[in-house]
């Protein structure tokens, strides 16, 4: 058992302000938010790398701010812009070193008209599109070009990494013309110097995916605690107000690193490689050294966006690495709506889908008829906590 206490030792206060800066909409609000939580965050070696952390963001979205102001519009000004509002459902930003192929993918995947050019970092300013898999669409967001000294702000880097950290997944680009491990080492290390991993690591790793209200609080332990207990684990995140999540533990974790888990010092993105270029002479080679190099660590889809071939399969890896799932909906004696499901993450129960829908029909909840071929006899009727898979037909009852 280790000593009971939270590793940064916040008063009640702080953790009330906290519950602000995660409940803000804007930039700005978000902004001003953690400002007045830092009022509240005793001055102490312990809470130096939270401090830190915090300073750092409200510098990232002060820098943004400025230049709207700049404009005297209030509005975006053109220029790099920190956040991209979030759209479809799952947004997912492309990164890659320049001249990889990231806009040519764009124009190959999405309803965007990128301008295409040989150009090294034309790309200055996010852009977004929608990319339609199935019955799904992504907003895939292309960001200014990452090289060696991005998280240092160079060439717009830290709008690129800021993007990335934002982001529900990130799809890593590679030009198979050349040296493929080269290109990914330079972007996982740019991304790490942020805090933003893609790929499993030796030490422990804390995963908080919030959950709507009533959700409850689930803790997946897969690896080991160190020098703390379960109960201590789970006592630190009620301190925190987090009361409706899902907590995945793997590796050997202490308490400062799920405390860390929770401020986002540290966190894990889901990530796709695309090996770009295959149209091109002798890149088969590289694609094998790539291969060899990743060790299925991450999936590589391998493309050629001039042609654009692979783009089905980039398509089905997005949806994999983010563990979506699609839900169809239908009224009682109707057949489902088959082209508009409910993308939802695993695990996700019928309370969440409900809630989704309308939070009027989830007060008014009776009961769900599921239809699925995983179960034995379909349909099958359930209540709010029966989770759902992908595929899945449900026909929800409730009072009128």
């Amino acid at each position: 058992m280790c000593e009971v206490f939270m590793p940064t030792n916040l008063p009640p206060e702080a953790l009330d302000k906290w519950e602000k800066v995660e409940a803000a909409r804007t930039p700005k609000e978000k902004m001003d938010a953690m400002i007045e939580f830092l009022k509240y965050v005793p001055h102490h070696k312990g809470t130096m790398k939270l401090r830190g952390e915090m300073k750092r963001k409200i510098a990232l979205i002060q820098e943004d701010l400025d230049k709207k102001k700049r404009m005297g519009t209030g509005k975006s000004s053109g220029g790099p812009k920190l956040f991209i509002e979030k759209s479809a459902q799952a947004q997912v930003v492309l990164v890659g070193k320049t001249n990889v192929g990231k806009s040519s993918l764009m124009n190959a995947t999405t309803n965007s008209k990128v301008i295409v050019t040989p150009t090294p970092f034309s790309t200055h300013i996010p852009m977004p599109g929608i990319m339609n898999y199935q019955d799904v669409q992504y907003q895939i967001v292309e960001a200014p070009a990452v090289m060696e000294g991005a998280a240092e702000g160079k060439a717009n880097g830290n709008v690129t990494l800021g993007l990335a950290r934002n982001a529900d997944g990130i799809v890593i680009m590679l030009d198979m013309s050349e040296d493929p491990v080269e290109q990914l080492d330079l972007i996982l290390a740019e991304l790490e110097k942020t805090r933003v991993l893609v790929t499993q690591f030796s030490g422990g790793r804390v995963d908080i995916e919030r959950r709507p209200a009533g959700s409850r609080l689930r803790i997946i332990n897969i690896g080991r605690l160190k020098d703390c207990s379960f109960k201590e684990v789970e006592e630190l995140l009620r301190d925190y107000r987090i009361n409706d999540a899902i907590v995945r533990i793997s590796g050997d974790v202490s308490l400062e690193d799920v405390e860390n888990a929770i401020y986002e010092n540290t966190i894990y993105k889901p990530a796709v490689i695309v090996a770009n270029k295959l149209d091109i002479k002798g890149t088969a080679a590289n694609l094998k050294k790539l291969q060899a190099y990743v060790g299925g660590k991450l999936p590589i889809v391998p493309m050629s966006c001039e042609r654009r071939l692979g783009v089905p399969e980039l398509g089905k890896a997005i949806f994999e690495s983010l563990g979506m799932i699609r839900v169809y909906t239908k009224e009682p004696g109707q057949k489902a709506h088959s082209d508009h499901p409910f993308a939802l993450r695993k695990g996700a129960t019928v309370q969440e889908l409900t809630k989704n829908i309308h939070k009027e029909l989830l007060s008014n909840f009776l009961f769900a008829m599921v239809w699925a071929k995983r179960l034995p006899f379909s349909p099958k009727k359930v209540g709010l906590n029966f989770v759902l898979d992908d595929g899945d037909i449900i026909e929800i009852h409730a009072k009128t």
